[in-house]
């Protein structure tokens, strides 16, 4: 790996910031970028004085949690620091009577769940990367089958604490459910990759662990049948807590989840029962693959699939899941939400990606959606347009602008080289 050696004077600068800066390792690197340094702040205070020190020497920063993600999106234009945010790992409040609980960047959503957890209660965001951290579910706005119900991290968050790219501390939101001053700032940050600012604490409002629930799934043996039991499932009164479809290989699986009291739950399930015909059947155990997207998430370098994000109207299911089928794209995600995951195996040729890429992006478009590489070896990211289409490109530029004038927070990473 090329190593990446920062000026002695900006060196120390970071370290007289930060009590713990270390040289970076092979796995410090970013994207294949690799790491000038890597400094492990312990609190809002230090990522603070870390970003002053950088922005005095113009040195680029890329925040990290537990890196679960970090490949995610286009490679950085530089890594000067590592802002490793995996000390920040603390649950700090969890109000069990109002519902709330208020973590640090770095605290790993797990520890967040077992928190909430001994409250009956529970954070409405699935784990859909194992080891995420609050930070990182924020900044990639990853959702899993729950999202149908309970909606995404922009539905659940109340208050956030960030650092700005020149070491000021600002704060959004509160710990009032109904409280919405500053709310918008939350809304920015979630899914922006660690390009607007450095989130160090989030405040999310909770949600009750239900009483019961039952998974009843169908195999289905076409897109068209997928999307009409699906329709059915939504536009029922079932109010269903997820509805998921599986695609590969020409066939597939629809899945429906129905939460809350036992009673109600026992009626619900007879009713998608009756939705989905009599080769349905039901469990209370989760699916094998839990909210995990269709690829291998631990996978590194050559290995990874290419992975991709694909939205639609909900209407535009079936759609999508035949232009994946042409194009060897295993799918799984939300069809009652209109979110679905693909993925191409690691050793598919740059030409075959480009081609399922166009059809799934034709797809989409035409389905009021967007289809988006969300990781991929390197040499499928440096031969194809990782994002496509962005309509409101100019005015993202804009805010990026505002929030990092001198583009040294994660510099390249987002869509259009933000």
């Amino acid at each position: 790996m090329t190593t990446h050696t920062l000026d002695s004077t900006a060196r120390e600068a970071v370290a007289s910031a930060c009590a713990h800066v270390d040289d970076p390792q092979e796995a410090d690197a970013v994207d294949g970028v690799p790491s000038g340094l890597v400094a492990r702040p312990a609190d809002t205070d230090q990522v603070a004085e870390v970003m002053r020190a950088c922005a005095a020497h113009g040195l680029s920063v890329v925040p990290r949690g537990r890196g679960t993600k970090l490949s995610w999106g286009t490679p950085p234009r530089s890594v000067d620091v590592l802002l490793d945010l995996s000390g920040l790992d603390k649950v700090l409040d969890h109000a069990a009577g109002d519902l709330i609980l208020a973590a640090q960047a770095g605290a790993p959503v797990a520890d967040v769940q077992r928190t909430a957890g001994e409250g009956g209660q529970r954070l409405a965001l699935d784990e859909t990367v194992p080891g995420s951290t609050v930070g990182g579910v924020l900044g990639a706005n990853t959702s899993g089958p729950r999202r149908t119900a309970t909606g995404t991290a922009r539905d659940l968050l109340i208050g956030i604490t960030m650092v700005r790219a020149d070491g000021v501390v600002a704060k959004a939101g509160g710990r009032v459910v109904k409280n919405v001053a500053g709310y918008d700032l939350g809304k920015l940050l979630i899914g922006s990759g660690g390009t607007l600012g450095v989130i160090t604490d989030a405040t999310f409002r909770l949600h009750p662990v239900p009483a019961a629930h039952r998974w009843v799934v169908v195999a289905v043996d076409s897109p068209a049948q997928a999307l009409a039991l699906a329709q059915e499932v939504v536009h029922s009164q079932v109010v269903p807590a997820a509805v998921e479809v599986d695609w590969a290989h020409g066939a597939g699986s629809l899945s429906v989840l129905v939460e809350g009291r036992a009673d109600g739950v026992a009626g619900r399930v007879e009713a998608v029962r009756g939705l989905l015909g009599p080769a349905a059947t039901e469990t209370g155990d989760e699916p094998a693959d839990g909210a995990a997207y269709p690829w291998d998430v631990t996978a590194t370098g050559d290995r990874r699939s290419t992975a991709l994000k694909l939205t639609c109207v909900l209407s535009g299911v079936a759609d999508i899941l035949a232009a994946a089928d042409r194009s060897g794209v295993a799918v799984r995600g939300s069809a009652g939400s209109g979110v679905l995951y693909g993925a191409l195996p690691p050793d598919t040729p740059v030409d075959d990606v480009r081609a399922a890429l166009d059809r799934l992006r034709q797809a989409c478009a035409s389905n009021g959606g967007t289809a988006v590489v969300v990781d991929a070896p390197a040499a499928v990211k440096a031969a194809i347009d990782v994002w496509g289409p962005v309509p409101a490109l100019e005015l993202m530029r804009r805010v990026k602008d505002q929030f990092d004038p001198d583009h040294r927070l994660s510099p390249g990473r987002f869509v259009g080289g933000i």
